[in-house]
């Protein structure tokens, strides 16, 4: 048997899928994480212990089966093609009015429907009570109260699905006990007759004018006009979609509602209201956004976490004691992988390993490896911090307050949705653009997803910016995110300019109510995470340190060399491209096309750029001291690629902040990549997406980078004429023109034009 959950978003329906299979799908608080359907099995255990497998398909979250959205699509589409044994309606209890909507549109169709009330638990909370019996009575189909959160009556529930799927149901409709009677039975009538299957849910869709129906059987389609142009020689003309959707929710306001809700007790405003009026509001709503994103690198980055050093209170410098969290579990990171990495050595050197092998081993593989694994537990901070943030349901208001922004750059609020999955992986969040209707407004928003800085660049930002900016990395850190989101939107002007004008967005959001992180959901969520990083260290990037080591130790003709030799494979390639970054400042010097290169390897994946650093950049001493010195093997005193970044003196804060805004904005992953062709569906497009990273890039980067050499020139006069020149240039292209009076003809023009 398949069974299928329909339901509007949040309503809990993906929550139930998981409760139902056991499946590790990603539970979001916001519309559109469901895009495909998703499919599990779910095993019914008889009286007799015999066991059934149900298959159970999770359907895109939708508010009506009008062809509005591709969600909807989808969903009608199955219910409709692939005939499902049953139909699971997961409804919010906090919401039945809107949910119920789309209950009685899915009563109209000839499948058994089985209601799964949720959210019970709130009702009682609110100070309500919804009689689910007298609910059942109404719908005439099973009504089960359950708690998807809690997985409570999961078993009733398909106990009682498995009871209801043998019995044969028609679809059925209010519609016969309005003012729409008469319409109705003559086109019901007329649908009988061509022998269609779902007749009441056909009827009342080309009633309603609806695009899909009109294009299935144009004969069908005629008659159908003919009836409704004959009903309207007597009566006014009227939109009969819009009127039936009102009567939608007057049957359920009026014949529903009253009989089954009851209000025990005035609660007042809900709390979710109430909080709201801060987190929503017009004008402090998104500094407290800024105020809180700070905080979470705060915690995650900050050597100086209770300020103490910042106000002169107290100086200290140290792995811990008041270093942040994120710091603190760094440095014990640290600890553990020198431990591994300097015994790893002694061993090698014991058993008489050849000195490439001890070499590829512990200063290629483990090396870089233990580059990017060292910020893990920073790493995980910060998905916990987002997947809290996500599963409370704050970040359905992120994209409200950013709404009224975005809409004039021709995105939505709903657009920012894929871009704040931009923050933990370039790849989901492109493939979330499947939920926005407009072709252009889905190709601008997958060409802006990489503005925003995902969880494998922040490792490179963990590695350069202590290295730099020591106690200040922190403040940095946000900084970086915060022009990613700038660039952003700098990128949406500039492209609705361009390539994309006359593009236009509506947006309609749900804000779900707030709910206090659920550890089942969040625990999910991280081990995805974990799960892709092992993933990513343990394929890409150990066999491209691999590679590094070798191209780094082997010249031309695959003679071993000195490390970093002027003829190593390695620094030959870097040099003859290192052209094109000189202008960007971080490839000046001798020694800065390793730099290049490891740019190079981010192409693989973007924890390579701090994997290839940490075999290419040793602090002083490591390359013999390690090798020939039992005592620094055992003492575990081995450097972090951090600290081997600053020994060398690698950056500069200038070149620094341009090496790091070029690696914010450059071409992702060649996932990433290969995920933007499958979504495009065009290798124009394709490369035209490619050259517009490239390009951005660069070109922010050799601004940054020349405009702070120029501020370190020019007097102060000259850098403020500068200033305002550029205000005066930013001015003129992003100004808004004032859009001219078109004559119409009217009689009022003497001219008669």
């Amino acid at each position: 048997m398949r069974f299928a959950i329909a339901g509007n978003p949040n309503s809990g329906k993906t929550t139930l899928f998981n409760s139902l299979t056991g499946s590790n799908a990603h539970v979001g608080n916001w519309p559109g994480v469901t895009v495909d359907k998703k499919e599990g099995v779910y095993r019914f255990r008889h009286s007799n212990n015999t066991v059934e497998k149900i298959s159970v398909i999770d359907l895109p979250g939708i508010y009506s089966l009008s062809p509005y959205t591709p969600e909807e699509v989808i969903a009608r589409q199955f219910i409709m093609d692939e005939k499902p044994d049953l139909i699971i309606n997961i409804v919010d209890s906090t919401n039945l009015e809107r949910n119920l909507y789309l209950t009685t549109q899915l009563l109209e169709m000839d499948v058994p429907v089985v209601v799964a009330l949720n959210m019970m638990d709130v009702i009682k909370r609110e100070g309500s009570i919804i009689d689910y019996e007298v609910l059942s009575q109404i719908l005439g189909i099973p009504v089960v109260p359950v708690s998807a959160l809690k997985s409570g009556n999961v078993k009733l529930l398909m106990n009682r699905c498995v009871e209801y799927v043998k019995t044969p149901r028609k679809g059925s409709s209010f519609l016969s006990s309005t003012a729409l009677a008469e319409q109705y039975e003559k086109v019901l009538k007329l649908v009988d007759e061509h022998n269609i299957k779902h007749p009441v849910f056909h009827a009342i869709k080309l009633l309603e004018n609806d695009s899909i129906e009109l294009m299935h059987d144009a004969t069908l389609s005629a008659g159908i006009q003919n009836l409704k142009l004959e009903y309207e020689k007597n009566e006014k003309p009227f939109d009969y979609e819009a009127e039936i959707a009102d009567l939608r929710y007057k049957f359920i306001t009026n014949n529903i509602k009253p009989q089954v809700v009851k209000v025990l007790k005035n609660t007042g405003a809900a709390s979710s209201e109430k909080i709201d009026r801060i987190l929503t509001h017009r004008l402090w709503g998104l500094p407290v956004f800024l105020v809180l994103m700070f905080a979470i690198f705060h915690i995650i980055f900050s050597k100086d976490f209770l300020f103490f050093k910042s106000f002169g209170i107290m100086e200290f410098d140290g792995p811990d004691g008041l270093s942040s969290l994120g710091i603190l579990l760094k440095g014990y990171m640290e600890y553990f992988q020198n431990f591994v990495m300097t015994h790893t050595d002694l061993f090698l050197k014991n058993a008489g390993a050849y000195d490439w092998a001890r070499g590829a081993i512990v200063d290629g593989l483990l090396k870089g490896v233990c580059s990017v694994l060292t910020f893990l537990p920073q790493i995980l901070l910060l998905f916990l911090s987002l997947s809290i943030l996500e599963d409370s349901g704050y970040m359905s208001r992120i994209a409200f307050i950013l709404d009224r922004a975005l809409r004039r750059f021709g995105l939505s609020g709903k657009a920012f949705i894929p871009m704040l999955m931009g923050f933990g992986c370039s790849v989901p969040a492109m493939m979330g653009t499947r939920t926005l209707e407009s072709v252009k407004e889905k190709r601008m928003t997958l060409m802006l997803i990489p503005f925003f800085s995902c969880g494998a660049k922040m490792v490179i930002w963990a590695t350069v910016v202590p290295a730099v900016f020591k106690n200040n990395a922190d403040f940095v850190i946000f900084c970086i995110y915060i022009t990613g989101i700038a660039v952003a939107i700098i990128g949406a002007i500039a492209l609705k300019k361009t390539v994309f004008k006359g593009i236009k967005s509506n947006f309609v959001l749900e804000l779900p109510v707030y709910r206090y992180p659920r550890l089942k959901s969040i625990s999910f969520q991280l081990w995805e995470k974990l799960k892709g990083f092992l993933t990513t260290v343990t394929t890409v990037i150990a066999a491209s340190t691999l590679i590094i080591w070798f191209l780094q130790n082997f010249d031309t003709s695959l003679n071993m060399v000195s490390e970093n030799s002027d003829s190593c494979i390695l620094k030959i390639f870097g040099d003859a491209i290192k052209w094109v970054f000189v202008p960007l400042g971080f490839a000046h010097g001798p020694d800065n096309w390793k730099l290049i290169v490891a740019i190079l390897t981010g192409l693989l994946a973007k924890e390579a750029v701090v994997s290839t650093m940490g075999v290419l950049y040793k602090a002083k001493g490591y390359a013999t001291d390690t090798h020939d010195s039992d005592a620094n093997a055992i003492s575990g005193k081995e450097e972090s690629v951090t600290t081997a970044l600053a020994a060398n003196a690698v950056f500069t804060p200038l070149t620094a902040i341009s090496f790091v805004v070029f690696n914010l904005l450059v071409i992702p992953c060649f996932a990433a990549v290969a995920t933007a062709r499958s979504e495009l569906k065009s290798a124009k497009w394709t490369f035209f997406v490619i050259f517009f990273w490239f390009a951005t890039a660069w070109i922010i980067s050799f601004i940054v980078y020349q405009t702070g050499v120029l501020l370190k020139e020019v007097n102060l006069i000259n850098r403020i004429i500068g200033v305002f020149i550029i205000v005066i240039i930013l001015f003129s292209i992003f100004r808004r023109k004032k859009k001219k009076n078109k004559c119409i003809g009217c009689d009022k023009c003497p001219k008669g034009i």
